[in-house]
């Protein structure tokens, strides 16, 4: 299994920076994706940014620009560097891996508890 603990939410006014960090533990072989989610009240939970194992990445069209996801892989910890912030950015973000547990384990997904990032004057 692996777990995931989020933590970096908060409030911030508009204009603002938050910086999110996402740690997984447990038993872990391979990372293979890490991933930002969000979903704001009433809506559905949609994709902030991914990170790949070689680095790459791929920010939503909404947050390119002020948002950067990074990955630290010896540690196992995704980053999300939140500027620029606005009220639309208001949501519970989610922290989300594809992850294998041992070298024979089929790839899984796992979910954080997610962490309110409200933004707001």
């Amino acid at each position: 299994q692996v777990q995931l603990v989020e933590s970096g939410g908060g409030l911030v006014q508009p204009g603002g920076s938050l910086r999110l960090s996402c740690a997984a533990s447990g038993s872990i072989f391979s990372i293979l994706v890490m991933d930002w989610y969000r979903q704001a009240p009433g809506k559905q939970r949609e994709q902030v940014a991914t990170v790949r194992t070689d680095g790459s990445t791929a920010p939503a069209d909404s947050v390119k620009g002020r948002f950067t996801i990074a990955r630290d892989n010896a540690k196992n910890i995704v980053f999300l560097q939140m500027n620029s912030l606005k009220p639309e950015d208001t949501a519970v973000y989610y922290c989300h891996v594809v992850a294998r547990a041992t070298q024979s384990d089929a790839p899984r997904n796992y979910w954080g508890q997610g962490t309110q990032v409200t933004v707001s004057s």
